[in-house]
């Protein structure tokens, strides 16, 4: 019997199957991250831990847990958080959950981008504060999305699916990567263009990019300058791609209409900041891969490939 350390409960019965077979399942019953002092604390004597994006998965902590630790599984695509040259040096297998969400994030990408361009939340708090007195002809305007040109900053999968919602309203679709993808632009009739020519001609940019030291602040206050007049930016990739203090001076002062985020920097935002009280900002809570089936796979992948390492067995989902 090993033991398992899992940083939040997760949903569905897949810590059920772990229990099952013979494992021991420790999980942090908080609704938020276990304090660092707690978490070194609790990990101790862990062959597996189950880990979330806030969680900081580095050196100290796998020491913590002691040489018996064999596979660290993120219940998430991304791993910024994971010192991954650490766990190699301790022969520790990660793991994470590719391609489940894309799906999901697409959707709510896509959904941020019509919300924040036709004023959905700024309309439902204008009715719900009793302001709705009639109809006018200039009340609540904004960008319209058929036919708009939507920019689309790192085209992998989740930037592939949005692409293809965007093709849905007829927009035109740019794309900006490090690498050409000539399957996608043919499926999608997607151009590639420099970052520079995307933020200038695009109606809307949507970021799905990871966050690398080269993507820090790529969104900084050069690049927000660029943008067209009027223009949307979607963030559901990573708080930290985006300069917060520069994006809300684009807010204030152009180019920039609206902004629909997922992520932010800080994570979360505290109730007092700025960018909350923007009345054309729709904020959510990192939901991006909240479908129910999607985080029930998510669950299922993470638990899989504990049981498979703890056994013996390659796991579907290492990080590469």
């Amino acid at each position: 019997m090993s033991r398992v350390f899992v940083t939040r409960n997760l949903p569905g019965t897949a810590l059920e199957e772990l229990r099952a077979a013979g494992h021991e399942v420790d999980v942090w019953p908080g609704f938020l991250a276990p304090p660092r002092e707690e978490l070194l604390e609790r990990v101790r004597g862990a062959a597996a831990l189950i880990t979330m994006l806030e969680d900081r998965v580095d050196a100290e902590l796998m020491d913590a847990a002691g040489p018996g630790l064999k596979v660290i599984a993120q219940y998430a695509v991304g791993l910024d958080n994971v010192d991954l040259e650490a766990a190699r040096e301790r022969g520790v297998v990660v793991t994470h959950t590719p391609g489940v969400l894309t799906n999901a994030t697409a959707d709510l990408a896509f959904a941020l981008l019509a919300a924040a361009a036709r004023r959905v939340v700024e309309g439902h708090d204008y009715v719900r504060r009793g302001e709705w007195k009639t109809w006018h002809p200039e009340l609540l305007l904004g960008p319209e999305l058929h036919g708009a040109t939507v920019g689309v900053i790192g085209f992998g999968r989740i930037g592939q699916a949005f692409a293809r919602r965007a093709r849905g309203f007829e927009m035109e679709v740019l794309y900006a990567s490090r690498h050409p993808k000539p399957a996608a632009e043919e499926e999608l009739s997607a151009a590639r263009v420099g970052l520079d020519e995307l933020l200038e001609r695009a109606d809307f940019v949507s970021l799905h990019t990871p966050l690398t030291p080269e993507t820090f602040h790529l969104m900084n206050r050069e690049r927000l300058g660029r943008m067209k007049e009027g223009a949307v930016l979607v963030n559901t990739a990573r708080g930290k791609v985006v300069d917060t203090a520069a994006l809300l001076e684009a807010l204030e002062q152009g180019p920039l209409f609206a902004a629909g985020l997922d992520v932010t920097d800080p994570e979360p935002l505290p109730a007092d900041h700025p960018l909350l009280a923007h009345p054309r900002v729709v904020v959510t809570p990192h939901i991006g891969s909240a479908g129910r089936r999607t985080r029930l796979l998510m669950a299922e992948m993470v638990t899989g490939d504990v049981l498979a390492v703890l056994s013996g067995r390659q796991p579907r989902f290492p990080a590469r």
